[in-house]
């Protein structure tokens, strides 16, 4: 949930300057902006502040998943958010690239340029008290440039938090907003939505999306969180929701997958669930990654592994129910047990290779040197399931193939009598066209010939027909 504050310290200083310039911009019947307020569209007077005495907004869902990167600027951030240090933090964080935060992101450096060669085009959205609600990003573009000042609506003297984040997630879902929500935000602004108490159907149309397409990406952010959570080691690295970023469609196809298999095999689909986020840990494409069916682990994964990558001996067990006494169920085989193992600690090893200052040099290295074996092995996997994989689609074409040649001969067969009795047949072309059937059958019972030694009754018959009398 969002961090909970109040005025920022300038506040009525901020207040009254605000107050003085909307009753000018009123006189005046000057510019304004249309916003999504309370249920209904309201038409908010511009005016123009200080870049240098407005606050970035601590709630905004644009950096929300970047704020833990580092914990105790972060904590500072919680606790006070409107300091220097913490403002200082979210304006780096509004800089970052959100998958990769040690870069400048090239839609913010985009805006840069935008800003200096034709000036702001859209007005920003404060609350009275001079906390941006819109406009954040292009606040601390124009402030980087040495702008001092930058256009803004203001919302109404009532604007509660709640508000606020109503107004900047209306404005964000917008099809004319430049710079979209990253898409581990876009998780995050839909579980806040959620645990406000919106009913599911309701924020899936604000997010223009399918209910059903709200429910995977909830299972997805679910996914990750725990993932997060197994990756935590003993010495308190732990991966970071960014480290997820641009893994939506793997996960999300990963979802697909692991719904339909688990319908009829829960546990071949936890196998394929731990295979593949395995795979989404070592950064495979995602044509590599949908290559882990149920059996990959067990297939082609488990005789490979390198001591270092090998689970311990995995069994079954009995599993009491809270509240049933004298109750038990199995829990997880130990083949699910044991492909969760080895994700368990690609997860961790991920969590410590890329920990820095957090753990020693000679422990990260290790870590390191375990996601290039790991790397390697699953190299060596995917390339047999690869192969097997382009070996079945090739014995699924060769009967398709003929299929479909069945399908053309019935039409032909169909339009044959039509055309005869439109007396539009062309017979010399027609027996042309089976002559050149009749060739194409013929290499083909060439190769059924030196395939089959005991032919069914269809290669028997392709055999007899093409068969020179």
């Amino acid at each position: 949930m969002a961090v909970k504050f109040g005025v920022p310290p300038e506040g009525e200083k901020i207040r009254s300057l605000v107050d003085e310039r909307l009753k000018q911009a009123m006189a005046e019947d000057g510019a304004k902006i249309t916003v999504e307020w309370r249920g209904e569209q309201k038409h908010l007077h511009v005016i123009s502040m200080p870049v240098d005495m407005l606050y970035f907004n601590p709630d905004t869902h644009r950096i929300r998943a970047q704020r833990t990167l580092q914990p105790e600027r972060n904590r500072v951030l919680e606790e006070e958010p409107w300091s220097e240090a913490a403002q200082t933090y979210l304006h780096d964080l509004l800089r970052c690239r959100p998958s990769n935060p040690n870069q400048t992101d090239p839609d913010y450096t985009a805006l840069q340029d935008e800003l200096d060669d034709v000036g702001q085009r859209e007005p920003g959205i404060i609350s009275r008290d001079g906390i941006l609600v819109d406009g954040n990003t292009r606040c601390a573009a124009l402030k980087d440039l040495g702008i001092r000042d930058i256009r803004v609506g203001v919302l109404p003297a009532d604007t509660s938090r709640r508000d606020i984040n109503s107004v900047e997630l209306a404005l964000q879902l917008r099809r004319d907003k430049r710079r979209e929500y990253s898409y581990i935000n876009r998780l995050i602004a839909i579980e806040d939505e959620l645990a406000d108490g919106r009913r599911e159907e309701d924020v899936a149309r604000d997010f223009n999306i399918k209910r059903t397409t709200l429910q995977q990406d909830r299972w997805v952010y679910e996914l990750i969180n725990s993932a997060i959570e197994r990756s935590r080691t003993t010495k308190g690295a732990v991966l970071r929701l960014v480290d997820f970023e641009d893994h939506q469609e793997k996960l999300r196809e990963l979802h697909r997958d692991y719904t339909k298999l688990a319908k009829t095999d829960r546990d071949a689909a936890e196998q394929l669930k731990e295979s593949r986020l395995a795979m989404v840990v070592l950064n495979y494409a995602k044509t590599t990654v949908r290559l882990a069916e149920a059996d990959f682990h067990s297939r082609y994964l488990e005789e490979r592994l390198p001591p270092e990558l090998r689970p311990a001996a995995q069994e079954s067990a009995a599993v009491s129910i809270p509240g049933l006494a004298g109750v038990a169920i199995q829990d997880a085989t130990a083949a699910v047990k044991t492909t969760r193992a080895l994700t368990d600690s690609l997860l961790q090893a991920k969590a410590a290779a890329q920990a820095g200052d957090m753990l020693d040099t000679a422990a990260v290295t290790q870590a390191d040197g375990l996601i290039k074996s790991a790397r390697k092995t699953f190299d060596a996997a995917v390339k047999l399931a690869g192969a097997n994989a382009e070996l079945q689609k090739r014995q699924v074409a060769v009967p398709e193939r003929l299929t479909d040649a069945a399908d053309y001969v019935n039409q032909c067969a169909a339009e044959f009598a039509e055309a005869k009795a439109k007396r539009a047949l062309d017979e010399d072309a027609f027996d042309d066209a089976l002559l050149t059937l009749k060739a194409s059958l013929t290499r083909l019972a060439k190769q059924a010939g030196r395939t089959f030694s005991s032919p069914g009754n269809g290669v028997a018959w392709l055999l007899d027909s093409t068969r020179e009398n």
